[in-house]
């Protein structure tokens, strides 16, 4: 008999436990999947540890009951202990993220190729030679050849933003003769030994016996990071774990984030090239409107929308019909009766309360007018007005809403989700782009550009004959003179001085704390040299020199039973 200690997979607990290994249950492997009992109840768990020497007498200690199936390695175990400080999270959530989906109680032995594929990047080549690096692509490149060259060293862990184009890419390297495993559903055949491993976010803690390689594919999505608490972001875990096993990491982005940039050194490819690889992007400078004739449909707009020849994608991130409203009459702006909070006109043609809740008919409380003005249209109202300036369908497409037919239409109205529900456009308009430059987040100049990019992807290169429009109050903004020129360089060195001044990340760690029971737990926080913690809005906002003095202090922070806490360190929005 042995022991074996055990993580159990229990939200909110965090400590480890000792049971005997019978002859019922057979052999136990590090990592496996086992059920426990804890406090008269059958839980599972993750064997952490084999025999410790630390651990109490066999006839003190309970039995494991059964043995679920395989699971993560030492190494990914160990992982799992820096993220849950890196994140100031609970390590049973990496853990789940390194486990199957589904019991595998056997691993297949995987016959690796070992073929070296064609065609091969020279700059990737270099840098995978180097120890790794950043390279910057344009948004219409074909990411695949800098897999290929990063398959040259061996077994190759690829991560992609979204799982459907890990799997197109997953199959043009299983014509090439490779073979392949995409997680999570291939969790057996990663763990035997294959080629390539590749998946979304949560591929970055899959099983890859023999890693020789890792490489990110869009390192500036935001799909990378997760929303939830803890935010990890595959990007970091895998550098991390890189690092760890000694083998290169090639991050590949069109818009480099600051942190990727900080981290590594950058290879970028000509000027011609990243100039042919951008699309056209005219900026339509709106800053000489009168503020009470503005219309987000400009006469740039309607030209491309009344050419039948081109797929229009119109982007504005503002659900709904409207959001701000002023009376024609008196320019007051609409206000609920009860709370004072601004009001929307719904479907119904009401004046509702997003606040307390309150409708009311279409009138005026200061001068009892009916007529109002759209300050802030949302998406469906937009899309009849849109509709009725093109004289043809347009087809409203947002998150909450089922993706429209291929074919349906060939003008889409709707939010950021959008640019990922279309195949192709000739022309993507951001109507409202301020809404994205002027975002009270740190990194919404990166978001924006990462907007940018998409739509990029979306109307190809400038030889198409593609177009980005970007109507704007904001003409020289930064953002918009990187797309303009086909230089996301131009962002970066702005974005560098602006955080190093503030030292925000990466210059310096940040996370932000809400949600029932915060007050309490920022109050149990230790003094630490370094780390400030402040109140902002409902919550706070917690900085230090460094990610793992951030994660460490809020690690020891009082979790009260029945809190509703969220810490977010980086937090993606």
């Amino acid at each position: 008999m042995t022991v074996a200690r055990v993580l159990p997979n229990v939200t909110g607990l965090d400590k480890e436990f000792d049971y005997r290994v019978g002859e019922e249950v057979g052999v136990v492997q590090l990592g496996d999947l086992v059920r426990v009992d804890l406090h008269g109840r059958r839980v599972g768990g993750w064997v952490v540890a084999l025999d410790p020497a630390e651990a109490l007498p066999l006839d003190e200690l309970k039995s494991i009951t059964k043995v679920t199936g395989r699971g993560p390695s030492l190494d990914l175990i160990e992982l799992a202990g820096w993220a849950a400080i890196r994140w100031a999270g609970r390590r049973r959530h990496f853990l789940h993220a390194a486990s199957p989906d589904r019991a595998v109680h056997r691993v297949p032995r995987v016959e690796r190729t070992g073929r070296v594929v064609e065609p091969r990047s020279p700059a990737s080549t270099r840098i995978l030679e180097d120890g790794g690096g950043v390279l910057r692509l344009p948004p219409t490149s074909d990411p695949r050849p800098a897999v290929m060259s990063a398959l040259a060293l061996g077994p190759t862990l690829v991560v992609v933003p979204a799982v459907d184009r890990a799997m197109l890419v997953a199959s043009a390297l299983r014509r090439a003769g490779l073979t392949v495993a995409v997680m999570p559903n291939d969790w057996a055949l990663a763990a035997g030994g294959v080629d390539v491993v590749i998946g979304a976010r949560r591929a970055a803690w899959s099983p890859c016996p023999g890693l020789a390689a890792v490489v990110v594919v869009d390192e500036h999505d935001e799909a990378l990071q997760d929303e939830g608490s803890p935010t990890w972001h595959a990007r970091d875990v895998l550098i991390e774990r890189a690092r760890r096993g000694g083998v290169p990491v090639l991050l590949a982005s069109p818009c480099p984030t600051l942190t990727a940039l900080e981290w590594g050194p950058l290879t970028k490819p000509s000027r011609e090239r990243e100039r042919d690889g951008w699309p056209i992007v005219d900026v339509i400078d709106r800053s000489d409107e009168e503020p009470w004739k503005r219309s987000l449909v400009t006469p740039q707009l309607i030209r491309h929308l009344r050419d039948p020849e081109r797929a229009v994608v119109c982007v504005h991130n503002t659900p709904g019909r409207s959001r701000l409203l002023a009376c024609r009459q008196c320019r007051a702006l609409a206000r609920c009766e009860r709370c004072d909070a601004a009001v929307a006109l719904d479907d119904a043609q009401r004046l509702t309360c997003g606040r307390c809740g309150m409708t009311r008919p279409p009138v005026c409380l200061m001068c009892s007018a009916g007529r109002f003005a759209n300050l802030r249209p949302g998406v469906s109202r937009l899309r009849d007005e849109i509709e009725a300036a093109a004289g043809r369908p347009a087809v409203l497409l947002t998150a909450s809403q089922p993706a429209a037919p291929t074919g349906a239409a060939s003008i889409y109205v709707g939010t950021e989700a959008v640019l990922h529900r279309v195949e192709h456009a000739d022309t993507v308009a951001f109507l409202d782009f301020d809404r994205e430059l002027l975002a009270p987040r740190y990194r919404a100049g990166e978001q924006a550009m990462a907007l940018l990019a998409r739509a990029a992807r979306l109307v190809g290169r400038r030889a198409r004959g593609g177009r980005i429009l970007v109507q704007t109050f904001l003409p020289q903004h930064v953002v918009l003179q990187a797309a303009l020129h086909a230089d996301p360089g131009k962002l970066a060195e702005a974005e560098r001085a602006q955080r190093e001044a503030l030292r925000l990340p990466p210059f310096g760690a940040y996370a932000e704390i809400d949600g029932k029971g915060s007050g309490e737990f920022v109050a149990s926080l230790p003094s630490v040299d370094g780390l400030v913690v402040a109140p902002i809005g409902d919550g706070f906002v917690a900085r230090a020199p460094d990610w793992m003095m951030l994660g460490e202090a809020l690690s020891k922070g009082e979790r009260k039973p029945g809190s509703r806490l969220r810490v977010a360190v980086d937090p993606p929005r």
